[in-house]
Order: structure tokens, then sequence, then C-alpha cells
């Protein structure tokens, strides 16, 4: 292990979904940790540009659709061009959409497993190939409770994460001995936009709270110390992880 192995200086990190929520709270603490940073969304991510800035990391965002599967090689030679380099992917980008099952859509299928599962292995894929060729990488997988769990009226976000997690031991056992570490973050119960309608319901907020040991909704910050940790040296033993940030909720 190196003398510094949670520092990030020198690693250039690719975050999809960095413009709010969890993936903004991520990619604020590897730029925290000395890594640049490459965002990718359909939103301009203001906040994260100017907050990555003031630390005085290299930022660059790029403007791309992750429902649509044809982005990815441009998204790849874009950050190779801007930076040299991707050490670190962590694929945040996803969308939620609520139905009971027996009247789910296709369409609300199709959106989500596009964005949520197909475009994280497409664009983990290529990433892969310069990691391979590298022989060193960091792909950190945004899981959920529901990669355990069934949940309700969320059949397609259920599918998507649940293949999160097969897609991360799949690819750890691929990797591993290539020098590239596949892991993962199950986020509970957290304060974000995917949230608000599960919050805004008194009932359903009172059941989650009384899950949680820590009694409280996560915020996004309390994501971005796992994820330094997947990215950084001192996980370089640690394939095909799927480590719970809940509050304890996996553990009642």
């Amino acid at each position: 292990m190196s003398t510094a192995p949670f520092s990030l200086t020198g690693r250039v990190a690719l975050v999809t979904g960095a413009n709010t929520g969890l993936g903004q709270a991520i990619a604020i603490a590897l730029a925290e940790a000395g890594a640049d940073i490459i965002a990718v969304g359909r939103t301009e991510p203001t906040e994260t540009q100017a907050a990555i800035l003031a630390l005085g990391r290299r930022f660059h965002a790029v403007h791309a659709d992750l429902g649509r599967s044809e982005v990815i090689p441009t998204i790849v030679d874009t950050a190779l061009a801007q930076f040299g380099q991707i050490d670190i992917l962590v694929n945040n980008a996803g969308i939620i959409r609520r139905c009971d099952a027996v009247d789910f859509s296709e369409a609300d299928w199709d959106d989500v497993m596009d964005i949520n599962l197909k475009s994280a292995f497409f664009l983990t894929q290529a990433v892969g190939r310069h990691m391979i060729a590298a022989r060193r990488g960091k792909v950190i997988n945004i899981a959920s409770m529901l990669s355990f769990q069934g949940g309700i009226r969320v059949a397609s976000y259920t599918a998507s994460k649940s293949g999160i997690a097969g897609l991360t031991r799949l690819l750890a056992n691929e990797w591993a001995g290539k020098g590239v570490n596949v892991n993962a973050i199950a986020p509970g119960y957290f304060a974000t936009n995917n949230t608000q309608n599960l919050r805004s319901d008194e009932g359903r907020t009172r059941d989650i709270l009384a899950r949680i040991p820590a009694g409280r909704w996560g915020q996004p910050s309390d994501v971005g110390g796992a994820a330094v940790f997947l990215a950084a040296s001192a996980s370089d033993y640690v394939n095909g992880a799927i480590i719970p940030v809940d509050g304890g909720w996996m553990a009642r």
C-alpha cells in the first residue's frame, strides 16, 4: 500500500450523473481527495463545476444522453482528449419510474434499463479497454438496496439494480487479474430527487425511518467516503464487493 492510501492526486475520474445528488457528492469527494473530474450527463453540472474548480482541480463536462448507447465512444474519446487518461469510472446516472407491476409500461421498462444498466455496461466496457491496457483502474457502480431486495412499484429499477450487482461481480471476476478493480456502492434511502415522492408521503417516510437504525435519511455527502475508498489504492485488494451505505438498513 502507498504511504497515502486514500490520495487520488494525479488521477482522473469520469462520473456520470454528477450534476446533482449522489453523483455530485461523489464527484466533489473524489476531487477533495485529489482527482480531476469529467462529468457526464444531460444537464449542465454548474454547481458541481464551481465546487470542483474551487478545490483547484481540473473539470470538464461532457453533455450526453446515456439513454443512447451510441454516444459512449464520443464520451470516452472526449475524456481522453481532454485529460489523457481515465483512472476511475463511477456509473452513477440513473432514473426511476414508479407504477404497480400489473400496469408497468414497456416504455418505462426500457427507459430505466437503458440508462441504469445498458449504458453502465457499455460505458464500463469502453473505459475498461483502456484500463486493462494500462493494467490499472477503478470502476465503481452505484447499486441500491434493491440490488438485494424487491421493493414495490419499481419493477424496472429493481431489475436494473439487481443487474448492476451481477455485472459488478462478473466484471470483477474477469478483470481483477488485469489490474482493474470493479466494486459497487449500494446507497440506502437518501434525500435526493429520486426519493422526493417517498419523502412527501408521511406514511412511507415513517415506515422507512423506523427501519433505519441511524434514524434519518442519508445525505449525499454520506456516500463520498466509500467512493474515495473504492477509488484509491486503499482498496487494491477489494474486488466484486457491494458496500451498503444505508444507515444500517440491511442490518435490521
